[in-house]
């Protein structure tokens, strides 16, 4: 079992934001969560990281609801990447990514070697080694958000929430950062814009719309041109292969914009 969301709602500011949304990931697998502008994805990563409380529905992890669990037990198990972070405080790259082993620690105690290693580890698996000792208020947006992905690979979850990571960086990183993701085999859920980034990586697609979920499937099954023309209003062909990997054959859909549709 892992984390998931039955029939959860959420609100902000007295307006539904959420609807009634059910989300079980596969564990091990990719779950890219999709839709137009809005709080919707953004509310849903932080009700399956306990961040918010539903206003209906209930959030489990391995069955038990969130609220029972306690926040540090479920730190222990559940990563999260926002997607804006910023401090005051003058942390090194090292610093910040150290923080990912908090949940591992009683209050005051030194770090252990296992928790070196596993920053070790997260600034190698995101390509930070060389600037572990940068100042976080010198780095681009791109480093920054790369150095968040490794504190919360330090953290050695088993699911991982990320909040549209592939913001602020260039394609190769993209790329890489996804790639990793799915090297990673743990249970993560993924707010993506790039509907070609979530065909290639996503094991399974939750596209929202309006607060509800839309659409739930595979890659082929949910990013079809009649819903991209129903969710987000733009014209687009699909064309859809055969993949073959390691652990068998695949569909995924590639998708070529054509333009936006006439106001409905």
């Amino acid at each position: 079992m892992t984390l998931g969301a039955d029939r959860v709602s959420g609100t902000a500011a007295g307006r539904l934001i959420l609807d009634g949304v059910d989300l079980t990931p596969l564990p091990g697998s990719i779950t890219g969560l999709l839709g137009p502008n809005g709080p919707g994805k953004s509310t849903l990563l932080r009700l399956l990281a306990g961040v918010l409380t539903p206003a209906s529905g209930v959030v489990t992890l391995d069955g038990h609801p969130l609220g029972d669990l306690g926040h540090r037990a479920v730190a222990r198990r559940v990563a999260v990447v926002e997607q804006q972070v910023d401090t005051q405080v003058d942390l090194t790259v090292l610093d910040v990514v150290r923080l990912g082993r908090i949940p591992h620690r009683r209050a005051w105690s030194p770090s252990t070697p296992a928790d070196e290693r596993a920053v070790r580890t997260a600034l190698e698996r995101t390509d930070l080694t060389d600037k572990a000792d940068r100042s976080w208020h010198t780095l681009s947006g791109g480093e920054c958000q790369r150095v968040q992905i490794a504190r919360a690979l330090a953290q050695e979850p088993r699911e991982l929430l990320l909040d549209e990571p592939t913001n602020h960086l260039d394609i190769q990183h993209q790329l890489d950062l996804l790639a990793l993701i799915a090297e990673l085999r743990v249970t993560s859920v993924v707010a993506l814009h790039d509907l070609n980034l979530a065909a290639m990586y996503c094991d399974r697609i939750v596209i929202l719309g309006q607060g509800r979920v839309v659409a739930c499937g595979t890659p082929a099954q949910t990013l079809t041109e009649a819903l991209i023309a129903d969710v987000y209003g733009v014209r687009a062909t699909v064309t859809v292969t055969v993949t073959v990997t390691s652990e068998g054959t695949g569909d995924r859909p590639r998708i070529r914009f054509l333009g936006t549709l006439p106001d409905r």
